[in-house]
């Protein structure tokens, strides 16, 4: 068997314990007398055998408790029956306490029967046999050289796994902590991306295919009017941004963020898209709704208008808005088909946006076309969302 490397403060307590042992030797200080009944070996050399023994032991104290303490303990007993050696009993005592401290949990918590029972044994016995209160004394030595280093070594245990337990703890807290924080990063920037795509897509697709109809129409008047609708979006749109600033500026500053649209901005909505080209007829009678479900629902109007306007075909476009069943439904009807003229080009992020806003509020969304005999295509494009008014009911 491949025995560990010591560390490097074992090496230092192996070596001190042993120039300790070797002074005390030298000096001719021993724990016993050579007429002591249990000194079977006497002089200084048997001495230096257990003292030896210890301190290799003590440079396998933390790479292998057990073997340590296992060959620990048969140097004590060789210890005993010399003239003994104050560096040896120490070393022993470091070397229960680090099999303890360092060994297997198992292991340790037989240590502490092992050397409680010891002490005990060591302290009726001889008082048993002797009948003298002197005899108590072999206890109280075994106590201290056994049991006290090993009780010492499970309180250590206990406070260095409490230690451990709450640094892992207070590393999952802060893992948990971060993963909210990225969770909330990411919200704010999906919620944020929501907002403009929703607030400019329509007005720079208006500017954008009343551009390109002016630019490809040689009508003076048809070119002035586009110019000034594209000047009417270009206003609305810089207006928008301008609050979108303001709410990101003063969100946590002594301003009051600008108020954010409501469905009484409804006719306005659909006034522009009627400027833009669009045969828009509002049917709108939300009520009275939660401010969350009432951004919803305006964000999701003005996102199909401008689908609408980039690419439905030219007719009716529907807006309605009702309660029923403790919920707001939204819906918006227009032509299905390829548009004539101009384009806007469109990249699926308003689809995905308003899918979004109504999964955050628990709704349902649908959009997609739906067979229509009075229309010429013979199918219509309609956008469907249920926004619950109370949090948590269902859709």
């Amino acid at each position: 068997m491949v025995l560990p490397r010591p560390r490097r403060f074992d090496v230092f307590i192996a070596v001190g314990g042993l120039l300790g042992g070797l002074l005390l030797v030298g000096i001719g200080l021993g724990s016993r007398t050579r007429d002591d009944p249990i000194t079977l070996f006497d002089g200084p050399w048997p001495i230096l055998v257990p003292l030896g023994v210890m301190s290799c032991c003590e440079l396998l104290r933390r790479a292998a408790p057990r073997t340590a303490l296992l060959t620990g303990s048969v140097a004590i007993c060789g210890d005993v029956v010399t003239q003994g050696n104050l560096a040896t009993v120490l070393m022993f005592t470091d070397i229960v306490y680090a099999a303890v401290l360092y060994g297997p949990l198992a292991s340790a918590r037989r240590i502490q029967w092992i050397t409680g029972l010891l002490t005990v044994s060591a302290t009726l016995v001889p008082f048993a046999v002797w009948r003298k209160p002197e005899a108590l004394l072999i206890g109280v030595v075994v106590g201290v050289v056994a049991y006290g280093p090993a009780a010492t070594g499970w309180i250590v245990r206990n406070h260095r796994d409490a230690a451990e337990a709450a640094r892992l703890r207070a590393e999952q807290t802060a893992l948990l902590a971060e993963m909210d924080r990225a969770q909330a990063v990411v919200a704010e920037r999906s919620r944020m991306a929501r907002e403009l795509h929703d607030m400019v897509a329509n007005h720079l697709s208006a500017i954008a295919i009343h551009s390109t109809a002016a630019l490809s129409l040689d009508d003076p008047k048809t070119s002035q009017e586009a110019l000034s609708v594209i000047r009417e979006n270009s206003v609305e749109g810089l207006a928008e941004m301008r609050r979108l600033i303001g709410i990101l500026r003063d969100a946590g500053g002594d301003k009051e963020p600008v108020a954010a649209p409501t469905l009484d901005g409804l006719d306005a909505l659909a006034a522009g898209a009627r400027t833009n080209g669009l045969d828009v007829h509002l049917d709108a009678d939300p009520g009275t709704v939660p401010a969350p479900v009432e951004l919803a629902a305006y964000r999701i109007v003005q996102e199909s208008l401008t689908n609408a306007l980039k690419h439905a075909s030219p007719g009716r476009v529907t807006v309605a808005l009702a309660q029923r069943g403790g919920s707001l439904t939204v819906a918006v009807t227009s032509p299905f088909g390829d548009r004539d003229g101009p384009r806007a080009p469109g990249s699926g992020a308003g689809l995905v946006g308003m899918r979004e806003r109504v999964a955050l509020l628990g709704g349902d969304f649908e959009a997609g076309p739906v067979d229509d005999p009075d229309s010429a295509a013979g199918k219509i494009w309609v956008v469907r969302a249920t926004l619950p008014l109370t949090e948590g009911d269902p859709a």
